[in-house]
């Protein structure tokens, strides 16, 4: 068998994708623990103190809301995301529920729904009309990513434990 021509530098490239790949990944992992924690964090506190800091963050994400009267729920308005196009429109809004298993504990739930107006559709012959393609509506899914954010806010030092127990569960 013969010696490889290749050099020293195409070994280390290839070596330094691998550590790159691998640590991308454990990256990617470790959110996705941090995230799905997040969605079943308990704060060690009433709603009535996580719910201002609820109402804080969908404000200043510009989501207009309806908040029901006498409990924890709050529903966004429809927000279109991205710009219009011939293809579709797509809009989210959100569903924010706020739970308090007892006295001292809370939890939030957070719901996303994506909703994509579908374009113009194809020229109908006998009226010279484009006809309607119609509405394709998602289910709703918990929003995760709002959930950390949400746990950020509130409970900083919680969020921190977290980010260390992830660090030490995935590397």
């Amino acid at each position: 068998m013969k010696p490889s021509n290749r050099s020293p530098w195409c070994l280390s490239l290839v070596l330094l994708a691998v550590a790159s790949l691998a640590a991308g990944c454990a990256s990617t992992r470790r959110e996705a623990y941090i995230q799905d924690k997040a969605m079943k964090h308990v704060y060690r506190m009433p709603i009535a103190e996580v719910w201002p800091q609820v109402r804080s963050m969908l404000q200043e994400k510009e989501l207009e809301m309806r908040e029901a009267p006498g409990g924890y729920e709050i529903s966004t308005d429809w927000q279109m995301v991205g710009a219009p196009s011939s293809l579709g429109t797509a809009y989210v809004r959100y569903l924010v529920r706020g739970k308090q298993p007892s006295p001292a504990m809370s939890s939030v739930e957070i719901f996303k729904q994506n909703r994509t107006e579908s374009g113009q559709g194809p020229v109908d012959a006998a009226t010279g009309q484009r006809q309607a393609i119609g509405n394709d509506v998602t289910n709703m899914v918990r929003d995760m990513e709002l959930e950390w954010e949400l746990l950020q806010r509130v409970d900083p030092e919680g969020a921190k434990a977290l980010r260390e127990e992830a660090k030490q569960a995935i590397k």
